[in-house]
Order: structure tokens, then C-alpha cells, then sequence
């Protein structure tokens, strides 16, 4: 709440989620890498196969998820069985900092997790650069990623490992038949909550005609309602963006699209927001995608108005943003949600629901595209992507039938 201006119903949530990853990846490393598997083979052979670490794995860590992510990618990483150098982002680094006490508290060695605060540009950089590091989780922007990638790709040595997850061009889809009550709320928390911080945050709301003038007039009462001051404040909806550049630069995309498009709604600011780091929730219609050259990763909604003849094609321009990480259908007409989900190139896909909050081991989140690199965090497949499987063959016959390769892996 403090360090990153997040409301206290968020940090408690955060929190859970970030206790769901230390139990959830344990499980996974109990369950699919403490014994080798045993493969048949022919008449005299043992053959064993297992999973080890890759070697070093670097974790760079977000701001808006400064203790949930941060303790995800690691764990992640030591229970494949890698040594992890830590790298929270600039604006978290106290929780970060207490996050990796309390992993050297409860039995990590400090050898094997060692936290490494610092500007990305410099700190980051060059443990990325180094040919020692086997592997990267990192989540952050599009561009940073690719900035990764393509450090990873120049080092003359060992082919490392690139876990992305990115940002999102995040749309909605709302049709006549859906309940415009329901989708206020969604559009409300998936856009609003968490001062629109989220990767999974919804971006781009599009209202089929027919119905837009109720949604958006629903819409605006509700942004009437919304509490925005202080985090540490029960009675808080949106706190702050977390600084501020992070401030200017949404207020400065807000004045942009006044000049161009409209901005339907903007709530109030308070006086005692005066000195903060606040940006107001605001509600801007555009006429196309293309008026979004990139991501506002912050409290604004952009409406997109769309008739039911030009479904196809708003899916097509969807895609064509390159980004794939969540997205969300508000229909009572099943079959149309489904093909609506089918078409849509997107990593979490949600019905009739809020677009944000995935649950580890239920629905694991990661998205496609310029959205990441998948696998999903807190799913099944993560883990395998820190580890390299290995074989042992051993043809017993010659040693008088009674060698065993277990001790190997002891």
C-alpha cells in the first residue's frame, strides 16, 4: 500500500496469490521432479528419465504486482532447481526486499537467491547480458522484452531461456443481448480497480450500437460512484498510478485524445488527490482501434462503437494489434461467445465476467503475440520451461544385472 499505492483489498488479494504460488510450483516440483521416471527399454536396459535446473535464472520483476510476480517467477525458478538472481523493478524494491527475507528465512539458501535492486538499464541489463545466466522471467512492457530478447540472441554462449509476459491492447466485446448492468460492473473492475494497473486491465470497451447509449449512461453513473484518494483508506476504489511519469504520461494521452476524439466522462478528483500521483478514471470514445498506437496502462477506458454487421471485422482489427493477452465477451446468445472465443487470438478469454484476477492453478494466465511468450504462470506447463530433461541409459546385463541409477539423482 505505501510503496506502490495499492488499496488494501488488492494488497491482501495480492498476497494470497503470491502464497498460491510458493504452495502451487512446490506441488508441481514434488510431483514431476523429485524422482525420475522409469522408461521401458530393451532386454538388459534401464533407462531413467528426469528433470534438472537450467543453471542461473534471472527474474525481473514488475511494479504492479510487486509481490505476487516477484515471488511467482522465483519460486518458480528454484523449484526447477536453479539459482535465482532477483531483479525487482525500481519503484518496488522495499517489498521485494522483505519478500526475499522471508524466502532466506524459511530455508532458501542465500547462495542460491541473491537480490539484486537497481535501474533496469543498468542492473538488469547487465546480469542479461552475462554468459553465465541460463534463463530470464521477465514482465514488463512489449519493449523491454524485445530489448531482452535481443540481448539474449547476441551473447556468444549458452542459448538462454526467455519467459516474457507483457502488455495488452485489451478489448471487450459487448453485444445486444447482454445485461448492461453486468457489464458496467465488469468494465468497472476490469478497467478502473487497481487504478487500471494490470496487465489483464480492460483497454478498449466495444458496444454494439444498439445498446451503447444505456451501457455508457450506466457506465457513467457508476464512475460517479467510485472513491479515489488515499490506498491505505478502506473506502478507496482507485489510488494512485504508481508515479509521476507514469501520471504524465496518461495525462498527456488524455489531452491528446480530447483534440481528437471525445471524452465522454471524467470523474472528480478530490482536493487532498492535489498532491499525489493521481489520475482521474475517464471514459473516451474513439472511432477505430488505430487511434491506440500502444497501451495506456492506467485508469482510462476507450469506448469503440460497432454494428452487428462489423463483428468479423472488429475481431480482425482486434488480432491485428500484434497483442494476445486477455479478452472479454458480454453475450446471452452462447454460440456467439464461443465463436467470439474461438476467433479472438488471445491467452485468457473471459465470459460474461470481469477480464481480470486469474487464479493460480485454475486459470492460468499469459498471453500470445507481442503479450508474451507463454507458458502461463500458475499452470501446469510454467515450471517445465525453467527446467532441461535429461536421460540415463544403462545397460545392466554388463555390470551382473543388479545396477540401479537412482543413486544418481539422490
Amino acid at each position: 500500500v505505501r510503496e506502490a499505492g495499492k488499496s488494501i483489498p488488492d494488497a491482501i488479494a495480492e498476497l494470497r496469490e503470491a502464497v498460491d504460488f510458493l504452495r502451487y510450483y512446490a506441488n508441481q516440483a514434488e510431483q514431476r521432479f523429485a524422482v525420475p521416471e522409469e522408461l521401458p527399454g530393451p532386454t538388459g536396459e534401464r533407462n531413467l528419465m528426469g528433470l534438472r535446473g537450467r543453471g542461473v535464472f534471472v527474474c525481473i520483476s514488475p511494479w504492479n504486482f510487486p509481490l505476487a510476480i516477484f515471488a511467482g517467477q522465483v519460486s518458480a525458478a528454484l523449484a526447477a532447481g536453479n539459482a535465482v538472481i532477483a531483479k525487482p523493478a525500481e519503484q518496488t524494491s522495499i517489498v521485494a526486499s522483505r519478500a526475499t527475507q522471508l524466502l532466506h528465512e524459511a530455508g532458501v539458501p542465500g547462495r542460491v537467491l541473491q537480490f539484486v535492486p537497481g535501474e533496469g538499464s543498468v542492473v538488469g541489463a547487465t546480469a542479461v547480458a552475462d554468459v553465465r545466466v541460463s534463463g530470464v522471467a521477465f514482465t514488463g512492457s512489449t519493449e523491454t522484452a524485445q530489448r531482452i530478447n535481443r540481448s539474449l540472441a547476441a551473447r556468444d554462449g549458452q542459448i538462454a531461456t526467455l519467459i516474457a509476459e507483457t502488455g495488452g491492447q485489451n478489448a471487450m466485446i459487448v453485444d445486444s443481448s447482454a445485461l448492461p448492468e453486468q457489464v458496467v460492473l465488469d468494465a468497472v473492475q476490469s478497467g478502473f480497480h487497481s487504478a487500471g494497473q494490470r496487465c489483464s486491465a480492460l483497454r478498449v470497451l466495444c458496444v454494439q450500437k444498439d445498446v451503447a447509449p444505456r451501457v455508457i449512461e450506466l457506465l457513467k453513473g457508476a464512475m460517479d460512484e467510485l472513491a479515489v484518494g488515499d490506498p491505505g483508506d478502506l473506502a478507496t476504489d482507485v489510488g494512485p498510478v504508481i508515479d509521476a511519469t507514469a501520471q504524465d504520461m496518461l495525462l498527456a494521452h488524455i489531452a491528446r485524445m480530447r483534440e481528437s476524439q471525445q471524452v465522454l466522462h471524467q470523474c472528480s478528483l478530490p482536493a487532498a488527490c492535489e498532491a499525489g500521483t493521481f489520475v482521474p478514471p475517464t471514459l473516451i470514445e474513439i472511432d477505430s482501434l488505430d487511434a491506440l498506437q500502444r497501451e495506456v496502462f492506467g485508469p482510462v477506458i476507450h469506448v469503440l462503437q460497432f454494428a452487428s454487421d462489423e463483428l468479423d471485422t472488429l475481431i480482425d482489427s482486434i488480432n491485428a494489434t500484434g497483442y494476445g493477452l486477455t479478452f472479454g465477451v458480454h453475450s446471452r446468445i452462447d454460440g456467439r461467445a464461443g465463436e467470439l472465443a474461438a476467433k479472438i487470438q488471445a491467452g485468457n478469454i473471459y465470459i460474461n465476467r470481469n477480464m481480470v484476477g486469474a487464479v493460480v492453478g485454475v486459470q492460468p494466465f499469459g498471453g500470445r503475440g507481442l503479450s508474451g511468450t507463454g507458458p502461463k504462470a500458475g499452470g501446469p506447463n510454467y515450471l517445465m520451461r525453467f527446467a532441461s530433461e535429461y536421460t540415463i541409459s544403462n545397460n545392466t546385463a554388463a555390470v551382473g544385472g543388479n545396477a540401479s541409477l537412482l543413486s544418481l539423482n539422490d
